[in-house]
């Protein structure tokens, strides 16, 4: 059994952070000052840059602020953003977790609402180390994957290997989710014939259909200058590489960034806005997926790469799987998986599978992935545009109601 944190809500977390979350960008100094003088690596930073309110920014913050890895918040508010600071701080105390908000124009300014917040930050921090320890079975995690820096290796080692990970996880019980609809062009009949029902399917295939006309608005495909420098020639070939990470047991259901999935088992995390492009493109960099990911309520998530990354990311951990040899020995030190291997005949995508899933599960258990260990505790919300998903989209959801 793994090691876990009892919420009061009834999830349970594999850590117990405590965020400084701001609420506009005029406070982000601010908090991050809070966060760099506590120095402790289970006290992070995360935060909302627009002053404009967004629904989409308003349901990622209150899933990440109710996820099961967090113990507690410190809100800092500027004051005058459009950001609802009484919705959250009420979402993150109806939860059961410790909460506290502080308005930089009420405070006193940066100095004041610093120390101010040093002080909030160790009472809130004091509450969290209260909560319950109790265990979780690995069917209650909640795994996510993506990849970024993909090159000509990714789709042939890293993305397949993973793909063997997420079919043992799926088996014993875990719910994965996998995402970037904007790499799936050209798999959406393929995609389709693992639905669990035929409408599943269709909405599937509506989906990678959604994104192809939003990239096709936006004059840029999902597919970097790097990626061609790395060896992909297509968004097919790129998409055919990104799909293998889904591996092959049926797929469950569709959602959205902030729906958690009702049940375990495989779900598609459908990332591409609804309605015309407004907020530019889907996602401006790996980190803002991670971090819907993380609102779909991922413990882990799983980051393949080829031509090499060092992200990880605040709330839940990042293991990095490297899938090009001449990357991961030039980039060891920030990798956790080294599927390269493959390509030198040195290991079966089989044994990485299982170095991915043994790997996952040490993490879980409390060891520090790669990027925890070396402090990487990226995070980026922006705007985006969504409508709630349909009932087709979840069938054990619909026909259990």
């Amino acid at each position: 059994m793994i090691p876990a944190w009892q919420r009061k809500d009834g999830r349970k977390g594999i850590r117990n952070v405590v965020a400084v979350c701001y609420l506009v960008e005029c406070a982000h100094h601010v908090a991050r000052r809070i966060v760099d003088r506590i120095d402790a690596p289970d006290v992070q930073l995360i935060g909302f840059p627009g002053c404009y309110p967004n629904a989409y920014a308003d349901k990622v913050m209150r899933a990440i602020a109710t996820h099961p890895n967090l113990g507690g918040m410190v809100i800092v508010s500027l004051g005058c953003e459009s950001f609802n600071r009484n919705k959250l701080a009420q979402t993150v105390k109806d939860s059961g977790r410790p909460v506290e908000t502080l308005v930089i124009q009420e405070t006193g300014g940066t100095a004041a609402t610093i120390e101010a917040g040093l002080e909030a930050v160790r009472r809130v921090r004091a509450e969290a180390d209260t909560a319950e320890r109790t265990e979780m079975g690995v069917d209650e995690l909640v795994i996510g994957t993506i990849c970024g820096g993909s090159d000509g290796t990714s789709g042939i080692t890293a993305n397949p290997a993973v793909g063997r990970a997420f079919d043992r996880f799926v088996a014993e019980g875990a719910t994965c989710l996998f995402e970037e609809t904007g790499e799936l062009v050209g798999c959406e009949t393929i995609m389709a014939d693992r639905a669990v029902t035929p409408e599943l399917g269709r909405e599937l295939k509506a989906a990678v259909a959604k994104a192809e006309r939003y990239y096709t608005v936006m004059g840029f495909g999902s597919f970097a200058a790097g990626n061609a420098e790395g060896g992909l020639t297509t968004q097919e070939e790129k998409s055919m590489g990104a799909y293998s990470k889904s591996g092959s047991s049926l797929i469950s259901g569709i959602v959205k960034p902030g729906d958690v999935p009702p049940s375990g088992g495989l779900y598609l995390l459908d990332v591409v806005p609804d309605g015309e492009p407004r907020f530019g493109f889907p996602n401006i960099a790996d980190n803002a997926e991670i971090v819907e990911l993380i609102a779909c309520g991922s413990h882990i998530i799983l980051f393949t790469t080829g031509r090499g990354s060092v992200v990880g990311s605040a709330i839940s951990p990042v293991i990095k799987i490297c899938a090009n040899p001449e990357t991961g020995r030039r980039l060891a030190a920030d990798m956790d998986v080294n599927a390269g291997r493959i390509l030198e005949g040195e290991a079966t995508i089989e044994e990485v599978g299982t170095e991915i899933y043994d790997r996952t599960i040490a993490v879980a258990e409390g060891g520090h992935s790669v990027s925890e260990a070396l402090g990487h505790q990226e995070f980026i919300l922006t705007y985006k545009s969504f409508e709630p998903i349909g009932p087709g989209c979840l069938p054990a959801r619909a026909s259990a109601a």
